[in-house]
């Protein structure tokens, strides 16, 4: 049988997204803060996935190896590093949070079966790995309150309560919402990057979180005037405007992730091979 066994790791290190062969100003304009002279840190968490069928004694591998090769192959050398510096890899290209997860598999294959390096720089932004090339995964989260009501227009107030329960009575409820986007691309060899992060957040502030915060989607937004706004729908919708936006970034949209309340979100595919999946979402927990 096969399994996939996941390992976390954490270590504290900082960078600085500097290219030599621009100027100050070029650096600034295409850095912003993350050029500052003296760099910046994070507190990065790190799960290495790997794959195996059961041994004798019931364990793909033995976690005591597997924490010893992460930490002599990996943390040990980042922790309390400057990443700059500290691995020749991060010289030709900057140490990105998607970059450092490439390195990092690289430093690994050779000694565990890797399916996922996922590396967090920060709770809101984190990047997937998988062994592809250039090819990775990044996903940025924001949040925003939104008040709904789950009821079909043409139905009374019966049938919308059948329906819906609590989620129908006619003055609605709210939600603090929290929005995963996650996008796929190649990394730029010298820069380490996906897509221009500062303007994949701009974009899905402009587009999503500012336009919806602090709205009544029945009311307020017209997509929703005869469309129940489920967290299916939200979701799929959300997609669909962020959809061409960051492909026009030079990434593409991979997956949306809505979350409602701690028991309830959905999952959307966004494109895949370059073609928009029909409309398939996974609905977590009860409303």
């Amino acid at each position: 049988m096969d399994c996939i066994i996941n390992r976390r790791a954490q270590f504290s290190a900082g960078h600085r997204y500097w290219l030599p062969e621009l100027s100050e100003a070029e650096n600034r304009q295409q850095f912003g803060a993350c050029a500052n002279v003296h760099g910046h840190g994070h507190n990065y968490v790190l799960y290495v996935s790997m794959a195996g069928e059961l041994d004798e004694y019931g364990m793909v591998l033995n976690l005591s190896n597997i924490k010893h090769d992460i930490k002599r192959e990996v943390t040990s050398q980042l922790d309390f590093s400057f990443l700059n510096e500290v691995w020749p890899e991060f010289k030709e290209t900057l140490p990105t949070t998607e970059n450092v997860a490439r390195v990092i598999w690289q430093r690994l294959e050779p000694h565990l079966p890797l399916v996922k390096i996922q590396l967090s720089e920060h709770p809101d932004l984190w990047a997937d790995y998988f062994g592809n090339g250039w090819e990775a995964h990044l996903t940025t989260c924001t949040h925003f309150s939104a008040a709904h009501r789950l009821a079909i227009a043409d139905a009374s107030d019966d049938e919308n309560d059948a329906i819906y329960g609590k989620c129908a009575y006619p003055h609605g409820h709210g939600h603090n919402y929290n929005l995963e986007v996650t996008v796929k691309g190649e990394m730029d060899n010298r820069t380490g990057m996906i897509v221009d992060l500062g303007a994949l957040n701009q974009l899905i502030e402009d587009l999503v979180a500012e336009p919806f915060d602090h709205t009544f989607l029945n009311y307020d937004i017209p997509h929703f005037a005869k469309l129940v706004p489920t967290t299916e729908n939200f979701v799929l919708h959300i997609r669909d405007i962020l959809t061409q936006p960051i492909r026009e970034l030079g990434a593409s949209l991979y997956k949306v992730k809505l979350i409602e309340s701690p028991g309830n979100s959905c999952e959307v595919l966004g494109e895949a091979d370059g073609e928009m999946p029909a409309s398939e979402a996974e609905l977590v927990g009860a409303v």
